[in-house]
C-alpha cells in the first residue's frame, strides 16, 4: 500500500522544525531526513564545477553519502521514483569519490610528506605529485560533464517533486519513537559481526587491511545512520557516535596511508630509495592504530555489546 503524506500526519519540511518523536511518525522524519541530505548535495554543485575550493568536493560527496544512507534507513518506508533510488544516488557518489580520492592523495604529499623528507626523496615526491594532478584533470574532465548530464538533471527533478508530494508505504504512519530501534539494530548487528574485530594491530597482512577498510567502510555506514538519530536519544548515543566517527578517521588514515604507498610504489623508479618516505608513511599508520587493540577488545566485550544493545532501545523523545 503507498500513501502519500498528506494523508496521515502533517508534513514537516523545515530543517529546523523542533524534534519529538512521540509526535513525529517515521514518514514525517523520512522526509526531512532525506529532504536535508539532498539540499546539502546540490547545495555544493556550483563549487564543484567551478572547481576552486576542493571543500564543495568534499562536502558534495559526503552529501550523496548520506543521502544514500538514508535511502537505506528508510527503504521499508518511502517509495522514490526510479531516478531518484539507490543506484543513481551511488553511481554519482563514485564519481564524485574517484576526484575525492585524487585530492586527498594530493594534499597528503604537499602538506604531510614532503615536509618530511629529505630533498632528493622530495623531488621523488614532486614527480608523483604532478603524476597525479595530471590524473586529476582527467578525472575532473569526466566528472563536470555529470553534473550537467540530462541523467542528473532527472535525478534533481525526481527528488524535487519526491519532496513535494512524497510517496510512502503503510507504514510510514507509525510513530518514530516506536520503529527507531528497528531501524537502528540493523546497523549495530552489521557493525558488530564484522571480523575486523578479530585483527590485532601488528597483523600488516594485505588480507587484514583489507578487513579493516571494510570495518572503516560498516563504520561510516553506522555513523551516518546513527546521527540522523542523535536528537531522539540520550547523551550516551551521541557520545558513542562520536568515537564511532573517531575510529572512521583513524582507520581512513591507515587506508590512505596504504594507497599512498602504492600508488608511490607505481609512481616512483624501481631503483630509487626513499627510506624516509616509507619511514614517514609506517609511522602515520602506527599511529592511527596506536588504540586499536584496547578498542577492538572493547567492542568483543559482552557487556559493552549488550549496553549498546540496550541504549538502541530507550530513545526519549
Amino acid at each position: 500500500m503507498i500513501q502519500t503524506l498528506q494523508e496521515t500526519q502533517p508534513q514537516i519540511s523545515a530543517d529546523d522544525a523542533p524534534l519529538q518523536s512521540t509526535s513525529l511518525t517515521v514518514g514525517d522524519y523520512a522526509q526531512r531526513v532525506i529532504g536535508k541530505q539532498y539540499r546539502r548535495l546540490i547545495k555544493h554543485e556550483e563549487g564543484v564545477l567551478a572547481d576552486q575550493d576542493s571543500e564543495h568536493l568534499h562536502q558534495m560527496r559526503v552529501a550523496a553519502r548520506r543521502l544514500g544512507t538514508a535511502i537505506q534507513v528508510f527503504d521499508r518506508i518511502i517509495e522514490l521514483p526510479k531516478a531518484a533510488q539507490l543506484k543513481q544516488v551511488r553511481s554519482l557518489g563514485k564519481a564524485l569519490g574517484q576526484l575525492r580520492d585524487l585530492d586527498v592523495q594530493i594534499t597528503a604529499i604537499r602538506e604531510n610528506y614532503s615536509p618530511r623528507v629529505e630533498a632528493e626523496e622530495q623531488n621523488l615526491l614532486n614527480e608523483s605529485l604532478n603524476s597525479l594532478k595530471k590524473q586529476r584533470q582527467k578525472m575532473l574532465t569526466r566528472v563536470k560533464p555529470t553534473l550537467t548530464h540530462r541523467r542528473y538533471e532527472k535525478l534533481k527533478t525526481s527528488y524535487q517533486r519526491w519532496l513535494e508530494e512524497p510517496q510512502f508505504t503503510s507504514l510510514a504512519s507509525l510513530p518514530l519513537s516506536l520503529v527507531a530501534p528497528d531501524l537502528l539494530s540493523p546497523l549495530l548487528s552489521n557493525l558488530l559481526l564484522h571480523p575486523a574485530w578479530l585483527v590485532p594491530a601488528q597483523d600488516t597482512s594485505e588480507a587484514s587491511a583489507q578487513c579493516l577498510h571494510s570495518l572503516r567502510k560498516t563504520c561510516k555506514a553506522a555513523r551516518y545512520q546513527a546521527e540522523f538519530f542523535t536528537d531522539f536519544y540520550p547523551q550516551p548515543f551521541a557520545t558513542w557516535v562520536d568515537e564511532l566517527k573517531q575510529l572512521q578517521e583513524n582507520l581512513g588514515k591507515v587506508q590512505d596511508a596504504a594507497v599512498l604507498f602504492q600508488i608511490l610504489k607505481d609512481e616512483i623508479p624501481s631503483h630509487a630509495e626513499w627510506p624516509n618516505l616509507q619511514e614517514a608513511i609506517w609511522s602515520d599508520r602506527q599511529s592511527a592504530l596506536q588504540d586499536w587493540d584496547t578498542l577492538r577488545q572493547k567492542y568483543l566485550s559482552p557487556n559493552f555489546r549488550q549496553s549498546l544493545h540496550r541504549m538502541i532501545l530507550e530513545s526519549v523523545n
